[in-house]
């Protein structure tokens, strides 16, 4: 490869390293693993960075892209990028690299507190300059983003007698979600639609913004203010003005946003025509604050996600949103330690939001081949809960139920250069957990003031609309859709029937919860489905057998490493469940770490690694802590201004008396099932029977599974190496119609 000089430290000598220390162990001069890996200086890890500029950007400025990507651009004969700067800087507002943007001629067109970065438009010739600097974390491309008793209520256990209680379709006692914000980030919500009402309070969509157009999509030179949005200010007035979307007669002409909304929390309602209606979500009584990211046409940026996250971050307490639903993706070469979405999903989390997020749908590659390796961004991230597919087969039993090919495989791909330009894979165990994904039927979005339909069910109207043989009357139309970006707000709503039954959870404990409660499914392994099937009865069973006052006793310091989490009077549950007439054991393993598994009976004490603000993967462990605006008439600790984020050295993550099953899966080998390819119902067995090693001393830092780069690659296996692709920009492969049908991204309807 060609590269200009500001670069040659940057790509071109990395791989002279990895080739010079091949020749050496080759020479038998230097041990296999020496010279890549003795040298740990990733982020994070207090060591310099020697790569600050992510791969694919790095790459268009090397050598530009006769097919240009949309964050790269020549005007006047000049290479121009948009990117996302992530910052070091003790500022909140970065003013000296705002500053520093505007010294090298280039524009800021939005600043993200929150997230503690800003999206910029400079000369391709000047990211390495601006990498440079030392308070610069990461210099990103703004990627491309896309769209990645029902049912859906009886086959996740949503209906068991845990839950609630139904004597009519419109009419049943128990946990529905009521009080508990869940807030979309995705195309839009059509807040008229019937299925959002609520007999006693009126409309359960309680906000509609959107955050297009507000950041860099017009390649102006105009420059965003870095000032602050403080509560009360007339600033803080005029952006939520310019963003309200309420009014909106189109609120989501893609289609999209809408029907993963009412998986969450649809509502079942008496149609016109008298038909019965298959359409209760997970949650149908919790209230929706859709933040639109996507247009109508599916396609957004990193940037104005950054935004919608920001003001979800912004408005959590006031709200009382809980819940981030995340049913998009963009792909990223960088680790999830920099990466600008995995920065932004850390900081809600930090801040008590429990964040969901699709897997993606690229379990399979063009020739229909198994594909390891594809997690997109955010879903790379440890601290948010990553949700794979899983086709129904049409039935509402869970014995017949399988994974679906198209749903992404882990081990999660994304990598760092370390100090010597070897590049340090993440390989962190992904998906969490699986939920159904297949011909799931939702509200189907048309304009408020008629029966424009959405653009996805004008173009595929046979595929989506005409198999349900609903008829189409306003506020009432319906459609299907398949896809992880599906099964994630069914996850998405169970965590809000958790938080009902016990607010005092954190997103750390809900996600342990969820995985500790599913049910591993016959064949596939840990990459293919974490620990198994949502199940919603088991969840809600473990949330209610636990203390409601954890999350302010952790944020205080007030309970111990070690001390039980059990409520007065409760008891460990017996990690079994009967969901529509199957009765079936939970898999009791929880992720933690990025890379190790505990056993879940481990989580009747509470350990440190359950403090949102901890973010432990490998050998990292950082400390996110929120800062809230005070002041006059400020209420304490309600909105966030940005948040500090440090490394913690010599901090307890486990204690004592937690079971760790990583001894129990050997090495990793796809062809003999052991390791990371381990079926999950097989390490349920073991643990089951009392298998596991106790730890005895506790655990401060480990490594825990590890994939080498070599074993995965062989036997045939096929494995991404990081998700790059013409656009960055990932969900679906398109939009995923069932098992054998896909939508790709040129609007074709092709077999699979």
């Amino acid at each position: 490869m060609t590269s200009t000089a500001p670069f040659i430290g940057l790509i071109e000598r990395p791989r002279l390293l990895r080739a010079a220390v091949a020749a050496l162990v080759t020479l038998g001069l230097l041990s296999p693993g020496v010279g890549l890996h003795t040298a740990h200086a990733g982020p994070g890890s207090g060591g310099e960075r020697h790569n600050k500029v992510a791969r694919d950007l790095g790459d268009e400025v090397s050598v530009p892209d006769a097919k240009r990507p949309k964050w790269s651009r020549s005007i006047a004969g000049v290479l121009h990028v948009q990117a996302i700067v992530v910052s070091e800087s003790s500022d909140p507002q970065m003013s000296d690299l705002h500053a520093h943007v505007l010294k090298l001629g280039g524009a800021v067109h939005a600043v993200h507190p929150a997230v503690h970065a800003m999206t910029v438009q400079i000369k391709a010739s000047d990211v390495a300059v601006l990498a440079q600097r030392s308070d610069v974390l990461s210099v990103s491309p703004n990627r491309s983003t896309q769209r990645s008793s029902s049912t859906l209520e009886s086959v996740t256990g949503a209906d068991s007698a845990a839950v609630r209680n139904y004597t009519s379709k419109s009419s049943y006692t128990g946990l529905d979600g009521t009080g508990i914000g869940i807030a979309v980030l995705d195309s839009g919500v059509m807040k008229n639609h019937r299925v959002f009402n609520d007999t006693a309070a009126g409309k359960r969509v309680k906000k509609n913004v959107s955050m297009l157009n507000t950041t860099a999509a017009s390649w102006t030179a105009a420059t965003a203010s870095n000032a602050s949005l403080a509560p009360n200010s007339a600033a803080l007035a005029s952006y939520e003005a310019a963003i309200a979307a309420d009014a909106v007669v189109t609120q989501d002409g893609y289609g999209h946003g809408t029907h993963v909304a009412s998986v969450a929390a649809g509502r079942y309602f008496a149609p016109r025509d008298g038909r019965s209606q298959d359409i209760n979500g997970i949650a149908p009584n919790a209230n929706i604050y859709d933040v639109k990211v996507l247009s109508d046409e599916g396609t957004g940026t990193v940037s104005d996600a950054l935004e919608g996250i920001q003001w979800v971050i912004y408005h959590a307490k006031e709200y009382n949103i809980r819940v981030m639903n995340l049913s998009l993706a963009s792909s990223s070469t960088e680790s999830w330690q920099t990466d600008p979405l995995c920065v932004a999903v850390r900081s809600a989390t930090a801040a008590g939001i429990t964040v969901v997020v699709a897997a993606g749908n690229y379990g399979q590659n063009d020739q229909a081949k198994e594909v390891y390796g594809r997690i997109s961004s955010p879903g790379n991230d440890p601290s948010v809960i990553t949700v794979g597919a899983v086709n129904l087969h049409d039935t509402k039993g869970r014995g017949d139920d399988t994974v679906n090919l198209f749903s992404s495989r882990g081990p999660t791909r994304s990598a760092y250069l370390d100090s010597l330009g070897g590049r340090r894979v993440d390989n962190l165990l992904k998906p969490d957990l699986v939920a159904p994904g297949n011909k799931i039927v939702g509200a189907g979005a048309t304009a408020s003031s008629g029966l424009t339909w959405n653009l996805l069910a004008r173009t595929y109207t046979a595929a989506l609309v005409t198999p349900l043989g609903i008829t189409a009357n306003l506020n009432e139309t319906q459609m299907l859709l398949s896809g992880t970006s599906i099964a994630a707000p069914a996850v998405a709503g169970a965590v809000a029937l958790l938080l009902q039954a016990n607010p005092g959870l954190t997103p750390p404990l809900v996600k342990a919860i969820l995985q500790a409660s599913a049910q591993p499914l016959p064949g596939a392994n840990l990459l293919q489905q974490g620990t198994g099937l949502l199940n919603v009865d088991g969840a809600v069973v473990a949330a209610k057998a636990l203390r409601t006052d954890l999350s302010t006793a952790i944020a205080a310091g007030t309970i111990l490493p070690g001390t039980s989490m059990l409520a007065v009077g409760k008891s460990m549950p017996s990690g079994v469940s009967a969901v529509n007439g199957t009765t079936f054991n939970w898999s009791g393993m929880a992720y933690v770490g990025g890379n190790h598994i505990i056993g879940g009976r481990s989580l009747t004490t509470y350990q440190p690694i359950f403090d949102p603000r901890i973010t432990w993967a490998g050998n990292t462990v950082r400390f996110r802590q929120p800062v809230y605006w005070s002041g006059s008439g400020i209420p304490v600790n309600t909105y966030v201004k940005s948040f500090t984020d440090v490394p913690l050295v010599n901090q307890t993550l486990l204690t004592p008396g937690v079971v760790m099953a990583n001894g129990l899966v050997g090495a990793s080998s796809v062809v003999g099932k052991t390791g990371v390819f381990l079926p999950t119902v097989t390490l349920q067995g073991w643990l089951g029977s009392g298998g596991g090693t106790m730890l005895q001393g506790g655990v401060t830092l480990g490594r825990g599974l590890i994939l080498s780069e070599g074993l995965i690659l062989s036997e045939g296996l096929i494995l991404s190496e990081g998700l790059i692709l013409s656009e960055g920009l990932i969900l679906s492969e398109g939009l995923i119609l069932s098992e054998g049908l896909l939508l790709s991204e040129s609007a074709t309807l092709g077999e699979r």
